[in-house]
């Protein structure tokens, strides 16, 4: 899967300055983690972000937001935006900030 460069660079954009952030090659694209967890993610079919088990139904509800999922299996707390979702400033930030607030969450790994 071919990553995509725009994506990634308004993702380092937004997270810049986030405590315990790192980066990494991942899921055929570029991934977030904060603490070591998993935050979100970078392809070319999308935004993928981690909102939590049973925390992802808002976002589901709003139009180029789909389930994430690998194969065949839905990854249940997780979406993948579609560039009309995540081209939308205001809404990229709302589901960063409520990634961030569930990964901030967990214990650091």
């Amino acid at each position: 899967m071919a990553r995509d460069q725009g994506l990634e660079a308004l993702l380092s954009e937004d997270l810049q300055g986030e405590r315990g952030l790192t980066e990494k090659a991942m899921f055929g694209g570029w991934a977030w983690l904060v603490n070591g967890n998993l935050l979100c993610g970078a392809r070319s079919d999308g935004l993928l972000v981690r909102l939590g088990k049973d925390k992802d139904a808002w976002a589901l509800k709003l139009r180029g937001i789909v389930p994430m999922s690998m194969g065949e299996r839905r990854m249940h707390g997780w979406v993948r935006a579609a560039p009309e979702a995540y081209g939308d400033d205001a809404l990229r930030r709302k589901l960063l900030d409520a990634a961030l607030a569930f990964v901030q969450s967990l214990p650091k790994k």
